[in-house]
């Protein structure tokens, strides 16, 4: 079955909470394969146009050292940065897409001869975006209108505020996010390409958002071409209230709305006002007059520095912090998720446990059936062969970044577990938000055939063999912005092993008890007080 992708949605069968929500009448095409704009797209507006060549001096700097910009200008002067870091990789959600650069505590290794992947579950976060309609970066351009009607005027470093406006867009793709989409498509083509079967074009799943589906076709075009309509049908899921969606699994948490997932942000504040009070002080003495200027408004100007960035090629904003301040953003970010949508959140794993029902039905190809006191998928379209088809060796769903954090809490995997005070990173923490759900962020889950048990503690000669006596052996390798995260240390069943896998059996029967951890019906909708910051520490109430 093809149908051709114009440009973007919808309006589909789905269950909710409360019930059946009717489908839209619609033309021969079903709701869920219509890719054009549609009710549930969304709010978007398209940025101002870049103009680098005429606004950014940065790649003259250093005398007559000349550094073009690849295509955005990121190699900004930052105070304190001794060791030539890129600030860039320290923005956390907001970082532009890079391979994970520390890995996650596991070597890589290479398939034993002999030994093949048979599937590859992707799950993938949109590329680099606007910000969304209710960011509080988007009331800069307010205040600072402001400020200046009121008689301020900005000195120093602050000096282009007098002239600056607001420039950026709302919610869609930036060029470069369009950009990182294409290349990950050609890089997953490169890498599992050898799995697509011809013969089965396949259902790829997106949401009904812009940024969403912008996204899934700008992959779905390098990874196919640009006739990719003839391999793949993408499915539009509506994202919207009343609607359950396992890509875009808030809007149907009541809990995750309420305030009761607030502690993340509460946290991030408390952090936010301790690391930023150098740089608050320091733009209070770059402006004229008594300006009643917080914390909250120096986080704000440091914010669009990487949503600038992204949308406009450029931004004066980065190099008004230090580079402490910049590691301080990163563990804002961290906060934020981690109390948000990971173990210190009372809806942390319900949200994602919607994907990982979904992801157990396609490993076992078998529908869905979750408990009556679960139901976080579309049943509608989980129950269906056209919709949620078991006989894919490839799997591509396009998602948020705050739901692929939720997925990887509700997978158990407690090495991002640890507890994150308010007062500053501790050593060696594991969650740092950059590594896992950048822009254009990518979770791979491999699923390898063996001929014969794989060594757990992998030979140091390649010449010697990695199997141990045994049979044919399944096993589940999991694979985060390009590196693998050690399942063994999170699933202690599926043991400490060199290469991180786990053996498919034993993945399943930990993914089944996840779903009972997930404790959904009540994370969700249960009538229970707001949790402190910390007092959450297993993703659920």
């Amino acid at each position: 079955m093809h149908f051709s992708s114009q440009l973007i949605l919808l309006g589909l069968t789905a269950t909710s909470h409360a019930g059946v929500v009717k489908p839209r009448a619609s033309s021969a095409v079903p709701d869920y394969f219509q890719t054009s704009f549609g009710p549930y797209a969304g709010p978007t507006k398209a940025g101002d146009a870049p103009f680098v060549a005429a606004q950014s001096a940065v790649p003259f700097l250093g005398g007559d050292f000349y550094l073009p910009n690849t295509p955005v200008v990121t190699n900004v002067p930052i105070s304190g940065n001794a060791n030539g870091g890129e600030i860039f990789k320290h923005m956390g959600n907001l970082s532009p897409y890079m391979p994970n650069p520390s890995g996650f505590g596991v070597n890589e290794y290479p398939l034993p001869p002999g030994t093949n992947i048979t599937q590859m579950h992707m799950i993938h976060r949109h590329g680099s975006r606007y910000p969304t309609s209710d960011a509080s970066v988007a009331t800069v351009g307010d205040r600072i209108k402001g400020l200046l009607a009121n008689g301020t005027r900005f000195t120093d470093d602050l000096s282009f505020l007098n002239d600056w406006t607001y420039q950026l867009g709302k919610e869609e793709l930036t060029a470069l996010g369009r950009q990182q989409l294409f290349d990950s498509g050609v890089l997953n083509w490169f890498n599992y390409g050898g799995l697509y079967d011809s013969s089965k074009p396949l259902i790829a799943r997106t949401t009904s958002q812009v940024r969403m589906l912008q996204s899934a076709e700008n992959f779905l075009n390098g990874f196919f071409g640009p006739n990719w309509t003839k391999n793949v049908t993408l499915e539009v899921i509506t994202e919207s209230p009343g609607f359950n969606n396992s890509l875009a699994s808030d809007k149907q948490c009541t809990n995750h709305n309420n305030g009761k997932s607030g502690a993340g942000d509460d946290a991030s504040s408390l952090w936010q006002e301790i690391y930023l009070k150098d740089a608050t002080e320091r733009f209070r003495e770059s402006m004229t007059g008594t300006p009643n200027w917080t914390f909250v408004d120096t986080f704000n100007l440091q914010n669009l520095c990487p949503y600038e960035t992204v949308g406009l090629g450029f931004s004066h904003f980065c190099s008004l912090f230090t580079w402490e301040e910049w590691l301080g953003f990163e563990y804002a970010n961290d906060l934020s998720y981690y109390g948000g949508n990971g173990f210190a959140s009372p809806t942390g794993r319900a949200l994602g446990i919607g994907y990982v029902e979904e992801l157990l039905a396609r490993l076992q190809q078998q529908y869905p059936n979750p408990d009556e006191s679960s139901i976080a998928i579309n049943e509608t379209l989980d129950g269906n062969s056209k919709t949620f088809p078991l006989d894919q060796s490839l799997y591509l769903d396009f998602s948020h970044d705050t739901n692929i954090f939720s997925i990887m809490t509700a997978m158990g995997l407690t090495q991002f577990a640890q507890f994150l005070p308010t007062s500053g990173p501790p050593f060696d923490r594991q969650l740092i938000v950059s590594h896992i759900v950048p822009f254009a962020g990518r979770f791979n889950i491999e699923v390898i055939k063996a001929p014969r048990p794989v060594l757990a503690k992998r030979p140091r000669d390649s010449r010697d063999s990695a199997y141990d006596n045994g049979t044919e052996t399944t096993y589940v390798h999991m694979v985060m912005n390009q590196r693998t995260i050690p399942l063994g240390r999170s699933i202690s069943e599926c043991g400490q092993r060199d290469d991180g896998w786990c053996e498919l059996d034993t993945f399943i029967k930990a993914q089944k008890e996840n779903i009972v951890k997930a404790n959904y019906d009540e994370s969700c909708f249960g009538d229970y007080s707001t949790p402190k910051y910390g007092s959450i520490k297993n993703g659920t109430v």
